[in-house]
């Protein structure tokens, strides 16, 4: 199914670690809601996949950086120019740690002539969760995750749509158009004989705001699983299988079945893991050890899309 068919949905770019394979990418997802497009990490090649998956790159406004590695960051620099020589005249907002603004100024010094429009970087704080974007549709938020140097992982949350009105309520009461715009925004309804009707006897919500969770490189920690409580879809690193869980935690890195384990405390209700190794050639044995704790359990792919389903 297309992308662009799905309110909110998530596209695998990249699902490598540190070191590319022939047929896997270093870390990049797109991340679509309601055919806007937020691009989540940028590793080396992240704008072949665009073009690749049909992706419309001058739509894509919002970068959020989970940490400075640079198979997390190196493909920033080819869509920057690539933008430039499209035509992009609209600000590109770029979210990451401290030392990003620096990275690009140094970029710009000697590879910016002709950059025809502006790159404007947040710095985050990987101390403490923080919304750091909103619109009419989402809220982002990041928050802290465990590795070698400052990092965030992301979290979209869908806003609480507004409520609609039960449809044999407006003939019972017989309730006025203005009324019903009241109802719907959250007001009671005051009938002429004084009573009132409370909102939730009007009205319903529609459907229940969704979640999506990023975790990039981190060891499985308890505040993740607790930042990410009650996610539609997790994605969260799993670099190593369990054997080599001491070798995983001494690179700051997680295990499938880790990866797994918070998943579960998370009581999330699907997981998608990634960041391989290339030492695995085929990631089934990775993705056979998480679901022995959380059997939802998928393997990155790139060109797979992932619909954040309620």
């Amino acid at each position: 199914m297309s992308i662009f068919h799905m309110d909110f949905s998530v596209t695998i770019l990249g699902s490598s670690a540190a070191l590319p394979t022939a047929s896997r990418f270093p870390s990049a997802q797109l991340v679509s809601v309601r055919h806007r497009h937020y691009l989540v990490d940028c590793g080396e090649g992240t704008q072949i996949q665009l073009h690749r998956y049909g992706v419309p790159v001058l739509k894509i406004n919002h970068l959020f950086i989970s940490h400075l590695h640079g198979d997390h960051v190196f493909g920033i620099f080819g869509l920057i120019s690539t933008m430039s020589m499209m035509g992009r005249k609209a600000p590109l907002h770029i979210y990451a740690p401290c030392g990003m603004q620096q990275i690009l100024d140094d970029h710009l010094r000697y590879f910016g002539d002709g950059i025809g429009y502006s790159l404007v970087v947040h710095t985050l704080s990987c101390e403490h969760q923080a919304i750091i974007l909103e619109d009419k549709h989402i809220s982002v938020s990041s928050f802290p995750l465990y590795h070698r140097v400052p990092t965030c992982g992301f979290l979209f949350r869908e806003k609480t749509p507004p409520r609609n009105i039960h449809k044999e309520a407006i003939a019972k009461y017989n309730l006025p158009l203005c009324a019903i715009v009241a109802i719907k925004n959250g007001s009671d309804f005051a009938l002429p004989s004084g009573e009132v009707v409370p909102n939730e006897e009007l009205t319903y919500q529609p459907y229940t705001p969704r979640m999506y969770a990023y975790c990039s490189d981190t060891i499985a920690h308890r505040e993740v699983a607790q930042a990410v409580q009650g996610a539609n879809l997790l994605y969260h690193e799993a670099t190593f299988a369990d054997d080599m869980r001491n070798f995983a935690a001494e690179r700051g890195h997680a295990t499938a079945l880790q990866a797994a384990q918070v998943a579960k405390e998370a009581g999330a209700k699907k997981l998608i893991i990634g960041h391989f190794s290339s030492r695995y050639k085929n990631v089934g044995l990775l993705v056979n050890e998480a679901r022995q704790v959380f059997q939802n359990t998928f393997a990155a792919e790139e060109g797979a899309t992932f619909p954040v389903e309620f």
